[in-house]
């Protein structure tokens, strides 16, 4: 499953996990957030209602570019820095660096640093969208 998150008028393109949190995810979208930022680390928004936690993992660590669902909160999460293991993370998904026919490698990981970047600043404003 992949999707777009657009902030500051650019898309980037995110793979999901083929898991039940992740899916119900997608089936919210299109969803508009903003995104807050938490401990320096990543930017997170609360879900409501909250996604489903059926065959969850009893948690996970995150790198840079993952997006997560911290179950206990109900909270969307996006890394900007990795982060260790957490009881509750659930991964849904990473920043892509596939290329397209019209993209190639190094624009590819230049648009996945830009985004990254772009977390790493203010409170952002951005939509989830589906992808074919």
């Amino acid at each position: 499953m992949n999707i777009s998150v657009t902030a500051n008028g650019k898309a980037y393109r995110f793979t999901l996990l083929d898991n039940p949190t992740a899916k119900d995810f997608y089936a919210r979208l299109p969803l508009k957030l903003t995104l807050k930022d938490y401990a320096n680390t990543e930017k997170i928004a609360m879900l409501e209602p909250k996604l489903t936690k059926a065959q969850a993992p009893k948690g996970t660590s995150a790198k840079r570019g993952d997006i997560t669902y911290y179950a206990p909160w109900g909270n969307l999460a996006l890394f900007y820095r990795d982060f260790g293991y957490a009881d509750g993370l659930i991964p849904l998904g990473t920043l892509s660096n596939e290329t397209s026919k019209e993209t190639s490698k190094e624009t590819s990981k230049a648009m996945s640093d830009e985004f990254v970047e772009l977390l790493s600043s203010k409170d952002l404003e951005v939509v989830f969208d589906k992808q074919p």
